[in-house]
């Protein structure tokens, strides 16, 4: 199976490097990427969108299904806001994908932007102060942690933030999800959805929808790389 993973922001590819191990084992071929404009610090950002991002995700699609597994479907792969990236792709080429795995995110839905709250900088969103984030974002992040991922952070395009999400193919609703709770559990996920908080409408009208519980602060791939390898490949081989 071809698994494209998507990083949540401020990360490039690298993010993915502890993760990946068990599903290569596994025999399955990674594609981790790092989308336009965090190539580096020192990489421009002006004018590149959400949309640029989800056509980054849609051309590897387009890209393995030409090669020489013609018509292999994909598992797409999305944290934090790579969730909303993958949907999109999603949404762009639904008849490709075999699963859809949002690790500690949800998809989002027509109309909504990933986080127009976040402090800018002109073009760019810096990797904020941690105070920024709520506790349990925090979780398991330690002083060693914390000080590797500011070494790794690449600033985040403002418009992949701060731009609407478009969506236009109902079909998406029939691609098998797993979400990956770890901030959260897949019986809050339920709670929200049944008192029908608005940021999970769109999950709610997933047709098939499986929570797996990763207990760890908002960036599992650093505090529990290995445990969030395992949940992937077991939702991969169920897909």
């Amino acid at each position: 199976m071809d698994i494209i993973l998507v990083p949540g922001f401020w990360l490039d590819a690298s993010s993915w490097d502890d993760v990946t191990p068990p599903l290569v084992a596994a025999g399955h071929r990674v594609h981790p990427l790092t989308l336009p404009g965090l190539e580096s610090v020192d990489a421009s950002r002006a004018g590149i969108g959400l949309q640029t991002h989800i056509d980054a995700v849609v051309a590897k699609i387009d890209e393995i299904s030409t090669g020489d597994e013609i018509g292999e479907p994909v598992v797409l792969v999305g944290h934090s806001g790579g969730g909303t990236i993958i949907h999109g792709a999603l949404d762009a080429r639904p008849d490709a994908v075999v699963r859809a795995i949002y690790v500690d995110s949800f998809p989002t839905g027509e109309g909504m932007s990933i986080n127009d709250g976040l402090p800018t900088n002109g073009e760019e969103i810096p990797l904020p102060a941690w105070d920024v984030f709520d506790q349990p974002d925090l979780v398991d992040l330690d002083d060693e942690l914390r000080a590797q991922f500011i070494a790794r952070a690449i600033p985040e395009p403002r418009g992949v933030a701060f731009d609407k999400l478009r969506l236009t193919d109902e079909r998406r609703y029939a691609v098998p999800a797993t979400v990956i709770a770890c901030e959260f559990s897949g019986e809050q996920a339920r709670a929200w959805i049944a008192g029908e908080e608005p940021f999970l409408a769109e999950l709610g009208r997933l047709h098939d929808v499986e929570y797996v519980d990763l207990p760890t602060g908002h960036w599992p791939q650093f505090s529990r790389p290995a445990e969030l390898g395992a949940r992937i490949l077991e939702a991969v081989e169920r897909g």
